[in-house]
């Protein structure tokens, strides 16, 4: 997975110690109901997409850009979804992030799902019924998504509020 500049130069005086990082993921949708997921190259899992908001970029810019770079589809981000702080992950390098997630329902308006970057394996839609393999982070998103747009956002710790 590319490591932004920012993220770079970062690490360059932090080391591998643990960094605290902005996250956004969404659960794309498209005017059938389907799922777009991408199979990451790092894991070879199925998952949402997802990445790292550059310095003062929005959150909800940041996830229609991933998007796009990602899978070459246009979307707009309708709803913050969930807000989360996911557990501490150390990369093969060393590394250690724990990040922030903030994930949108977003819905697809426009372009053909691709492997748009060296990020996925593969991209696709998906029946909500028909889904590849999931991690849980990944599957709780989409169950949340499923539960409808008028549900309110819900909190790690409090459940829906």
């Amino acid at each position: 997975m590319p490591i932004p500049d920012f993220l770079r130069d970062l690490r360059a005086t932090a080391g591998n110690r643990l960094l605290w990082m902005p996250g956004v993921s969404a659960v794309v949708l498209d005017d059938a109901g389907r799922v777009l997921l991408g199979r990451r190259s790092d894991t070879g899992q199925w998952s949402i997409i997802g990445g790292i908001p550059e310095p003062g970029e929005q959150p909800a810019a940041a996830i229609v850009r991933e998007v796009f770079e990602e899978t070459a589809v246009h979307c707009v981000a309708e709803k913050v979804l969930l807000v989360e702080a996911l557990k501490p992950i150390t990369y093969p390098n060393g590394d250690i992030c724990q990040f922030m997630d903030i994930c949108f329902v977003a819905r697809a308006v426009g372009g053909e799902a691709c492997v748009n970057d060296d990020e996925s394996l593969e991209v696709g839609w998906f029946e909500a019924d028909a889904l590849p393999e999931l991690e849980d982070f990944a599957l709780t998103r989409i169950k949340q998504a499923a539960s409808g747009a008028a549900a309110p956002t819900w909190f790690e710790g409090l459940g829906r509020a």
